[in-house]
């Protein structure tokens, strides 16, 4: 079982600066591990994130309303798209009575490797955990926030 003081070789002042610490050391690896599980597919975990964001809408939308949706706040959201636009995994269409306005949609080849990831979408680490200890994390991951 992970020790984040054995893991860093750290001691904390309190429990309360261990757990922050341990949070972001998590976030980290967590991370990491998206990063290795998506690319075989290549993509992001942000470039997925936005896949997931468009097939859950069902409807084209602004990259604006994208931008809000996305777990991870990513300055750089036009470079995703423009990297999914090229591989053919989404589409773009400019508003008509406003040019500034992009509207985005998935494909059906973004739709496909959804559909392609979804089918083995394997994340073992987190069954470390039970339902119960999910649940309490989560609680308080949003009382932290």
């Amino acid at each position: 079982m992970g020790d984040i003081g054995k893991d860093i070789n750290s001691r904390f002042s309190n429990n309360k600066v261990k757990a922050l610490i341990n949070i972001k050391y998590t976030a980290n690896w967590l991370y990491s591990k998206e990063i290795e599980y998506f690319k075989p597919y290549g993509i992001s975990p942000q470039q997925y994130n936005i896949l997931r964001i468009l097939r859950g809408a069902g409807k084209q939308l602004t990259v604006q309303t994208i931008k809000d949706r996305m777990i991870e706040r990513a300055p750089n959201v036009t470079r995703l798209m423009d990297k999914l636009c090229a591989k053919s995994l989404i589409e773009r269409v400019r508003c008509d009575h406003d040019r500034r306005v992009v509207y985005i949609s998935i494909s059906k080849n973004g739709l496909a490797l959804l559909k392609k990831i979804d089918s083995v979408f394997d994340i073992d680490f987190i069954d470390k955990i039970s339902e119960e200890e999910a649940e309490v994390l989560s609680n308080l991951l949003d009382k932290i926030r």
